[in-house]
């Protein structure tokens, strides 16, 4: 398989079934996996999330199945979420998980109302390109907050807002308008790498010694 496929992880409260991830899968060129946490699997109901080290690992264990399953790189997936599970997937990739693109919706840049407790200390390890889709009222993070981190970032960001809070499922359509054109440019960005790593090969190959 060529290009990039979308591993998706879902917020605090939520499941691998949420509007907008199903919206994503069904929209999308590229493949999508939506992948629940392992307290997801403990049954139903409201239950609290694992700590992060075990959110993280479980990123890591996606990451690798999907990149095997679509016969992908790990290079050539990219990791993101909702919420927490952008949160975790950003983590992961600053811990060193390979990842195309890093897709954060609705980041939890601090806490509801405490705006000193953020969530920024990796961002400076983040190097693969960002999109950030954030709701213009979102009490976790606003625009000008998230204005005042994001550079931090090693990787080139894009940002997307739209008229929400936290959950912008009511704007599942506009999402994916702007999900596709950057997983698009995301992929002619691999295949540019793959030629270049192509020519460098022919140059670094020995010519034959056609004396007799």
């Amino acid at each position: 398989m060529t290009g990039v496929g979308l591993v998706l992880f879902h917020g605090a409260g939520g499941d691998r079934d949420h509007p907008t991830f199903l919206a994503l899968e069904a929209q999308l060129a590229s493949p999508v996996a939506r992948v629940n946490f392992p307290y997801r699997a403990k049954g139903p109901g409201r239950r609290p999330p694992d700590r992060m080290p075990r959110l993280i690992e479980a990123v890591a264990e996606a990451a690798d199945h999907w990149s095997q399953q679509w016969d992908l790189p790990p290079d050539q997936v990219v990791l993101g979420g909702r919420s927490l599970g952008g949160r975790a997937a950003s983590m992961a990739i600053a811990e060193g998980q390979a990842a195309r693109g890093l897709l954060l919706l609705s980041y939890p840049l601090h806490p509801p109302g405490k705006p000193d407790r953020l969530r920024v200390e990796h961002f400076g390890r983040i190097s693969c390109p960002v999109l950030l889709i954030q709701g213009n009222r979102d009490p976790f993070g606003t625009p000008a907050e998230l204005a005042a981190h994001l550079p931090s970032m090693a990787g080139p960001v894009e940002q997307s807002w739209i008229d929400a809070g936290h959950d912008p499922r009511r704007h599942d359509d506009a999402i994916v308008a702007t999900v596709q054109p950057w997983l698009e440019r995301l992929e002619r960005l691999e295949r540019s790498e793959r030629s270049e790593r192509g020519r460098g090969r022919k140059r670094q190959a020995p010519s034959q010694d056609r004396g007799g």
